[in-house]
């Protein structure tokens, strides 16, 4: 049955599903549409709204933009690269690459989400690769779709938005909700519980809808060799012969960077506790990063390459600023807020909560962002109701990344790195999510009741 549902859902978004950008424009008109409609603004006001939010976000979009970049270049480094190409050559069958796929993107997207997607895109490329040449045919775009399964479970870990938001000294919220400590929301029993029922379902769910053979499409020969061809010659260093040469080689000048963030990463964990916000991710990403690449020239050049995936998303940024932009200053999230209490109770609100947040992370595909416009609300609903705030700002986490297996924005550092368009994917990813919607939907009802969430 998945294996029909799979085949049905690629060949609709095959035909549906337009380039990112294409769909940030279209989600643009549909919201300012709404906000004539719904709340009567004029259409001059809307455009105004729309103006006024273009760039709310250029401090958050910067620090989703290093995220993604300082995770992809660490996860394209040669220790990680090596480590997946070793991984990539134990499938012995069609299923066991694709559940190896999933589990590597769900296990580094718990640690980071740009690094699980890069990691799962890689691991994607070696898996099918590998296996093409050992005669195992598996779908290419499958592969993909799993590969971007740390995407639907970043607000699960280390990285996840809101949870770190509101651990952070000063946050916009602490005059209402203080400080919530990550033992509360990431590292809670229910949100662990989640969490491994997510890494030991979709994984498959996902080789469940492996297509028969005959409409296998297998990665291309070209694909399966150019890329790895063209790191391992960024790799290759042409002798230093020159003092500049000398410098931009010498691995000291990476430790003189090294060894204090080390030192401060040390400090922050020991004087803090597992103290996380988005800051301290990014710093260790950074860190982490220059050790992999040994000198400053290599990071250099790994940059280089990393930003062509953020090239896209920087583009898409304002674009939804301006459509969070026309929600808030039209009152849209207001009402649908207001219509999310009036039919809710304190035992039915986290899952309402989760879907609204779903709903509404298509039309702003930016967790801190759409938390900036949504989160004081949720808030307030929930603490109208007698829900715990941690459960609030998890329900939101939950539909937060839940939707982002239809929301073709953040696909495009791994469609860059294997060769996709968003098409190919989103047809598997959305069979995906129905079953992530039951995983989170208990996990949000359930599991906070039962383990005193």
């Amino acid at each position: 049955m998945l294996q029909a549902a799979g085949a049905l859902c690629a060949r609709v978004s095959r035909q549906l599903i337009p380039n990112p950008f294409i769909f940030a424009i279209l989600l643009s008109a549909v919201v300012y549409l709404m906000g004539i409609v719904i709340t009567h603004q004029s259409p001059a006001q809307m455009v105004g709204h729309w103006y006024a939010g273009f760039w709310d976000l250029l401090k958050f979009s910067m620090q989703m933009v290093v995220i993604l970049l300082f995770g992809y270049v660490l996860a394209s480094s040669p220790p990680v690269r090596a480590a997946v190409r070793r991984a990539a050559a134990l499938p012995r069958s069609a299923g066991q690459g694709i559940i190896l796929v999933t589990v590597l993107a769900v296990v580094f997207g718990f640690l980071s989400w740009g690094l699980g997607l890069i990691v799962g895109a890689i691991a994607a490329r070696e898996v099918c690769g590998q296996a093409k040449k050992r005669g195992i045919r598996i779908h290419y775009p499958l592969a993909a779709a799993a590969g971007f399964s740390g995407l639907i479970i970043f607000n699960c870990g280390l990285s996840a938005s809101a949870p770190l938001l509101v651990n952070t000294q000063g946050h916009f919220l602490a005059d209402k909700i203080g400080l919530i400590p990550v033992s509360q929301t990431i590292f809670s029993p229910f949100n662990l519980i989640a969490f491994l029922a997510y890494l030991i379902l979709i994984p498959l769910v996902y080789r469940a809808m492996h297509p028969k053979d005959e409409d296998i499409a297998e990665i291309a020969d070209d694909e399966a060799d150019a890329a790895d061809a063209v790191a391992d010659a960024k790799r290759e260093k042409a002798e230093a012969t020159t003092l500049a040469e000398k410098l931009e080689n010498a691995a000291l000048l990476s430790w003189m960077l090294i060894v204090p963030g080390l030192g401060y990463l040390g400090y922050h964990f020991y004087s803090k506790g597992f103290d996380l916000n988005l800051d301290i991710v990014n710093f260790a990403l950074l860190i982490f990063g220059l050790i992999a690449y040994r000198t400053p020239m290599a990071y250099v050049n790994a940059i280089d390459d990393g930003i062509r995936a953020c090239g896209q998303i920087v583009l898409q940024f304002p674009l939804y600023a301006g459509i969070m932009g026309m929600m808030a200053g039209s009152g849209l999230v207001a009402v649908f807020a207001e219509w999310l209490v009036s039919i809710s109770n304190v035992h039915t609100f986290p899952l309402l909560a989760m879907i609204a947040a779903g709903f509404v992370n298509l039309m702003v595909p930016s967790a801190g962002g759409q938390w900036a416009v949504q989160g004081p609300l949720l808030i307030q609903a929930g603490q109208s109701l007698g829900v715990d705030n941690a459960v609030t700002v998890m329900a939101f986490s939950y539909g937060d990344q839940l939707t982002n297996a239809i929301q073709p924005m953040w696909m495009l550092p791994l469609l860059g790195v294997t060769a996709l368009k968003a098409r190919d994917i989103v047809g598997y990813t959305a069979v995906m999510m129905l079953f992530a919607l039951v995983i989170f939907g208990v996990g949000v009802t359930v599991l906070p009741v039962l383990f005193g969430g």
